[in-house]
C-alpha cells in the first residue's frame, strides 16, 4: 500500500504559514515524493486565520484536497479551535504552547512546543517561528529528510536571513527531538 500523509497548517496571517507549507512540500518533492499544496488565508490576512494544506505521497494523488489531516500543526488559537474537528482519530498535533492556551479533548498524539517564544529567545524576533515549527515538525514525523529541508530553505527564503532560517530550523529539530518517544 502506498504512503499517503495529509497535513494541515493553521495560524494568523503573518506568521509565515504558506512560506512554512511551500517549503515542507518542496523538500518532499527533492525527497522523491509526489507533493500537492494548497492555501487559504482571510481577506484581512495579517492577524486572521490563515492555512496551508500539504499531501505528501509515495504515488499519484487523487484528490486535491485535505479532507481528514492525519497532522495538524496549530500556530494560534484560532486556529486550534476550528481545524481540530478534521484532525483523524489518532493523528498528531502539534501546538505552539506559546500561542495556544487551551487544547480540546483528542485521541491525538499532542506536541506542545514553545515555538513563538523559542523564536523571540533565541533569534530576538517571532518571524523565525515558522521554521522552528517545521524543524520540530521534520522531527517529530519524519515525513522529509533534513537535508531537503535544509536545502529547500536556503533557496526559499532572502539571502540576508538564511542563516537565522537554518538556525531556527536546527533548533525546532532539536525540541522536537526532546518530545519523540
Amino acid at each position: 500500500m502506498l504512503n499517503k500523509t495529509e497535513i494541515r497548517i493553521g495560524g494568523s496571517g503573518g506568521q509565515g504559514i504558506v512560506l512554512a507549507a511551500q517549503i515542507l512540500g518542496k523538500a518532499a518533492i527533492l525527497d522523491g515524493k509526489n507533493v500537492l499544496q494548497t492555501q487559504a488565508y482571510g481577506a484581512e490576512a495579517r492577524g486572521s486565520l490563515a492555512k496551508s494544506e500539504v499531501i505528501i505521497s509515495d504515488g499519484k494523488i487523487g484528490f486535491p484536497a485535505v479532507r481528514k489531516p492525519d497532522i495538524l500543526v496549530a500556530m494560534s488559537q484560532e486556529a486550534l479551535d476550528k481545524l481540530l474537528k478534521d484532525l483523524k482519530e489518532n493523528g498528531i498535533l502539534i501546538i505552539d504552547s506559546t500561542n495556544v492556551n487551551t487544547t480540546a479533548e483528542t485521541s491525538a498524539k499532542v506536541h506542545k512546543i514553545p515555538i513563538t517564544e523559542t523564536a523571540k529567545k533565541q533569534f530576538g524576533e517571532a518571524i523565525y517561528a515558522n521554521m522552528i515549527m517545521l524543524g520540530s515538525f521534520a522531527k517529530i514525523t519524519e515525513l522529509v529528510t533534513v537535508h531537503s529541508m535544509e536545502k529547500t530553505i536556503e533557496e526559499n527564503v532572502s539571502p540576508r536571513t538564511v542563516e537565522n532560517n537554518v538556525a531556527a530550523f536546527r533548533k525546532g529539530l532539536q525540541l522536537g527531538a526532546t518530545l519523540k518517544d
